[in-house]
């Protein structure tokens, strides 16, 4: 049984600032995270204490000792238990009202239509991968489903949370995530997906002979929670009504 005075007073401060009625439609709301790692774990747990009533949670992976340094459902406690799993947990230890589905999947072009269709269609998505052929095929999903979508470039090797900026992937630059992204987004003649990137020039990694690629990706305990937050902020200000939008991408013909 829903107690209604606990769950008042679990949002009352965030009521304070936001009318009944928008608080409202962020209950009814349903919000898809793609990717929980530095950035999609501290994104889906601020959509959680912002009021966010139903959030899908997608990711295939485990927790790593590696993810410490910035990940927020990284502990000693976690390591080797399903990102999901810990994710759901926080959630509802955060706010039991809030309904989640979490799907422990790694996002690929070949799984995506199979797999997201077992799930509520959301309202928005917000893609925090960081896999170039999985954020391509979140774009051509949220194209043909026609799903509002912000999705998070690289936050790897920079330092300077003050230089991220919202813009459209066509007006991006330096960050190697971005252009790659950008060229194939031209090569498929889509255009208006909406990134959250740093402007900022990546800090150069010595790899040391290394050719593995995650030790030339240097990451900070700030960098990729900013990012988590301020993409969960754009998308609670959008849905109570706060900021006019579209955000859904386009085929250009």
């Amino acid at each position: 049984m829903v107690n209604l005075q606990e769950k008042n007073e679990r949002f009352a401060r965030l009521n304070l600032i936001l009318k009944d009625e928008w608080l409202t439609k962020l209950q009814n709301a349903t919000v898809m995270v793609v990717g929980l790692g530095g950035v999609g774990a501290s994104c889906a747990q601020a959509l959680a204490r912002g009021g966010i009533g139903n959030l899908i949670v997608i990711d295939g992976d485990v927790v790593d000792i590696t993810n410490i340094n910035r990940q927020l459902i990284a502990f000693t406690s976690t390591i080797g238990r399903p990102k999901t799993e810990v994710m759901t947990e926080m959630i509802h230890d955060i706010n039991p009202y809030c309904q989640v589905y979490p799907m422990q999947k790694f996002v690929r072009a070949q799984n995506i239509e199979p797999d997201f269709a077992t799930l509520p269609k959301p309202d928005y998505v917000i893609d925090c991968i960081d896999h170039f052929y999985g954020k391509v095929a979140i774009i051509q999903w949220c194209i043909e489903h026609q799903v509002p979508l912000l999705s998070s470039m690289g936050a790897a090797n920079k330092l300077d949370p003050s230089q991220l900026l919202f813009d459209y992937i066509e007006n991006t630059s330096y960050c190697r995530m971005s252009k790659t992204i950008r060229l194939e987004c031209k090569e498929l003649a889509i255009k208006g997906v909406e990134v959250l990137y740093s402007k900022e020039k990546a800090v150069k990694i010595e790899s040391h002979g290394s050719v593995k690629k995650a030790d030339t990706l240097g990451s900070t305990s700030y960098m990729p929670p900013i990012m988590g937050m301020t993409l969960a902020s754009k998308v609670i200000r959008r849905l109570a009504g706060l900021e006019d939008y579209d955000g859904i991408p386009k085929i250009i013909e």
